[in-house]
């Protein structure tokens, strides 16, 4: 079965980020883009589950409770 792909044309954020790592001359200045790009990546995620945890008011006991609780309902 052949996979179809619509392509897209690509944004301006999408862009830049190709423009950047075009200008790496060594491998390991694409490592260090790398590197920076997953470390923000990494802080937008930290970022958003600490405002899910907030917004859900989890406390280490409901962690507790989701870790070690029984979650399945039984079937009836």
């Amino acid at each position: 079965m052949e996979a179809t792909m619509t392509h897209l044309p690509l944004n301006a954020s999408q862009l830049f980020i190709l423009k950047t790592f075009a200008t790496a001359k060594s491998e390991q200045e694409k490592e260090d883009l790398t590197s920076l790009y997953l470390a923000y990546i990494q802080q937008k995620l930290d970022k958003a589950a600490n405002e899910f945890w907030d917004s859900q008011n989890f406390d280490d006991a409901k962690m507790e409770e989701l870790m070690y609780g029984h979650l399945r309902s039984s079937k009836k």
